[in-house]
């Protein structure tokens, strides 16, 4: 039997519009979820969210009037505690069943269940299912609990509740209007913020043909919302409208323009209109000497307006307004929109050119003055910091020019060094010299970006304007590395600086909280690292990082390598390693990260090779046996062929002798697929020599040259990998 759908609706004052979809999607949801566990909402239900600036809404279809019965066994207690000796009732046992709402009547039909040794008495009863006004009350007093509110508004309701002017509630905005449908049936008994369900709402403040409207069932809804009401009442189908007018709107401007693309920006002006109606505007191109990532993010972030971008990816003189009403002639609006974004872009101009007025070099001072952490100093102390590890870093990558490098003489490269290392310590130097700027004082998210359009004011190299723009880079996810290797090296000092400082303070990332991104710092520094395959060892990095800081121990930043591994290990299973290829990489600590790949690749070839399985089990049982002789001290590698007495031994020893050489060449080659292909050969041996063999012999020198050569077999197998982790 099909069962009529279900309509909710909240009406309430203007939501906050970045919370909007998360308030929506969790005010349907859990009403769904609490109605399937009341068995009122049929397991073939389907649940439709509505959320737009005045409304949070959910449509469900086959929710059952009521719902069934349910059949429940509820454990009482021992027959010995709960009937004496004659058979009657204990006290305990009557005031079980009162608890339950049965009383002494109930008695003879309690069942008796072996239980072990004892039998144990069991009550049936049959359960009325909740009708669904009591499960819908339930259900949106959760809903309404469990909102994800980033800010309670308590305010007083005016009827509705016992003293109207008095009496407070806390919701995340005013609410005005409570809609509950069943199919056409208003749900009256419903209740929620002194609101009584009905099944009127309110549609566009200006805009809706009729007020209020009357739904007059839970599947027509939406379809009167929009044309009574003029409100696209889903979020997802008022979005998808936005971006068809955007693009339509683009089209209509011609040249090939297109809006740039800002998911968020999306949301949230999804989550400001009920009816969306986008118009083209522009402003003066004269704004247009200004960088067009000042005039874009004023735009977006104050005005919250779409910006066009031509073919090129400049940015055009026009943008795009996405309206909340529809008037016949739309020229008022534009020209109102175009006159409150000029003081904007006036004020954004005004930053550019008085900033241009003071070169990057004479803000340093002002570092000085700036606090960077209460425990590290000032931006001032960050930045010599910076300077301090990008030198060595510098000096790492750079020292081969000149020496390895075939286009270069000795003279040439000694120059080439000289200048590269020079843009490094000045682009570092200067790195942060734009946070005391007006223009980044005002758009904090401009940092750096207006260092490197400052820097190229100031005539520096363009090496220099690059890395101080991209030293920040990769800010997020997915985000693209710094252009240039000097760029790539003032963003690995800098975010070197920041994870050893924080760690070296003890000011560690815990749970959800990492209020210094080191997590995106170090996935960072390894980014850069491997994806530039830059011959850098991380514990070298480290230590010269820790270098850079008066009293920071190399102990305390132990813990930062370790997590810096953890970082690698994630970010490799993220790229579809399985866990124990990575594990069996990532436990030989690796110095060279930029190497990490071809090790990888080696062991999952490896692992599909036939004779994988049993060396890694030999290879486990050889970690543990080392390990068990090792607690008296370390094992020494050397074998003395006169020692070795069974076949197997001797066998084993000549096959490593034969094939360990070339393995240790293809090694050192960077072939590390076919080293640990050509030690493959032998599994035959090690599996001869654990069936032949007692390692641990009773005369000293037998047992420590056959720990010796199980050493040395260990050894050899394992500089790609930890091959024991591929074991089952």
């Amino acid at each position: 039997m099909t069962h009529p759908n279900l309509l909710v609706e909240l009406f309430v004052e203007e939501l906050p519009p970045k919370a909007l979809q998360k308030l929506g999607d969790a005010f349907a949801g859990v009403l769904f979820e609490q109605l399937q566990a009341q068995g009122l909402a049929a397991p073939g239900s389907r649940l439709t969210a509505f959320a737009s600036p005045r409304r949070l809404a959910a449509h469900i279809t086959e929710v059952a009037p009521q719902a069934a019965d349910k059949a429940v066994s509820q454990k009482l207690m021992p027959v010995a505690v709960g009937l004496d000796a004659a058979g009657n009732a204990t006290p305990a046992l009557l005031k079980k069943l009162a608890a339950l709402g049965a009383d002494a009547s109930a008695v003879a039909a309690l069942r008796r269940v072996p239980d072990g040794k004892a039998e144990v008495l069991f009550h049936d009863s049959t359960v009325r299912g909740a009708t669904l006004s009591e499960g819908l009350q339930k259900a949106l007093q959760e809903s309404i609990a469990k909102l994800p509110i980033p800010k309670v508004m308590r305010y007083q309701l005016a009827s509705g509740c016992e003293q109207p002017g008095w009496t407070s509630v806390s919701f995340v905005r005013p609410a005005h209007g409570l809609v509950a449908l069943h199919g056409t049936e208003v749900l009256l008994s419903v209740k929620a913020l002194g609101l009584t369900a009905g099944n009127t709402t309110h549609g566009h403040r200006f805009e809706a043909t009729v007020d209020p409207v009357v739904v007059t069932s839970a599947d027509s809804y939406a379809q009167q919302l929009a044309e009574q009401g003029a409100v696209i009442a889903s979020f997802a189908e008022r979005r998808a409208e936005i971006v068809r007018q955007l693009q339509a709107a683009a089209a209509r401007v011609g040249g090939g323009v297109r809006p740039i693309e800002d998911d968020a920006l999306l949301d949230e002006v999804t989550a400001l209109v009920e009816r969306p109606n986008v118009l083209v505007c522009e402003f003066e191109k004269e704004f247009l000497d200004v960088p067009q990532e000042c005039l874009i993010l004023t735009m977006k972030a104050n005005q919250k307006y779409f910006p066009l971008l031509q073919a090129d990816g400049r940015l055009s003189h026009q943008f795009l307004v996405v309206s909340n009403i529809t008037p016949a002639d739309a020229s008022a609006v534009v020209q109102g929109n175009e006159r409150v974004v000029r003081p904007r872009l006036a004020d954004a101009k005004f930053f550019f050119d008085q900033d241009r007025k003071k070169t990057l070099l004479s803000r340093v001072e002002s570092l000085s003055k700036v606090v960077y952490h209460n425990k590290l100093g000032t931006q001032g102390e960050r930045v010599e910091r910076v300077r301090t590890i990008a030198k060595a870093i510098a000096e790492q990558l750079f020292a081969g020019i000149g020496t390895h490098h075939a286009d270069l003489d000795s003279a040439e490269g000694e120059i080439a060094r000289d200048y590269l290392l020079s843009c490094v310590d000045t682009a570092a130097r200067l790195s942060k010299a734009d946070l005391v700027t007006d223009m980044v004082g005002e758009f904090p998210e401009l940092q750096g970006i207006m260092g490197g359009y400052y820097a190229a004011n100031d005539g520096l190299a363009h090496e220099v304007a690059h890395a101080i723009e991209d030293h920040y880079k990769p800010r997020f996810a997915g985000d693209e590395l710094p252009r240039e290797n000097v760029g790539v090296i003032v963003a690995m000092a800098d975010k070197l600086e920041t994870l050893v400082g924080m760690f070296g303070i003890g000011n560690l990332p815990t749970g959800d909280r990492d209020p210094f991104a080191l997590r995106r710092h170090a996935l960072g520094v390894i980014r850069m690292l491997v994806e530039r395959e830059l011959p850098l060892d991380l514990t070298t990095l480290l230590d010269n990082a820790a270098g850079a800081f008066v009293g920071v121990e190399r102990s305390a930043i132990e813990p930062l390598e370790e997590f810096m591994y953890d970082r690698l290990a994630g970010s490799l299973r993220e790229q579809g390693y399985s866990a124990q290829e990575v594990d069996a990489v990532i436990a030989l600590r690796p110095q060279r990260l930029s190497l990490v790949q071809k090790q990888l690749a080696a062991v999952r070839a490896f692992a599909e090779l036939p004779e994988s399985p049993a060396l890694a089990a030999a290879n486990k049982r050889v970690g543990n046996i080392l390990k068990k002789a090792e607690v008296a001290g370390p094992v020494d590698p050397h074998v003395n062929p006169d020692l070795l007495q069974e076949e197997a031994e001797k066998n084993l020893y000549a096959a490593l002798q034969r094939f360990v050489p070339e393995a240790d060449a293809q090694f050192d080659a960077g072939d590390y697929t076919a080293s640990l292909q050509t030690l493959a050969v032998l599994r035959a041996p090690v599996d001869a020599f654990f069936d032949d063999v007692m390692v641990n012999a009773e005369q000293l020198d037998l047992r420590l040259n056959r720990q010796g050569l199980l050493k040395r077999l260990h050894v050899a197998m394992n500089r790609v990998a930890d091959l024991s982790r591929l074991a089952a």
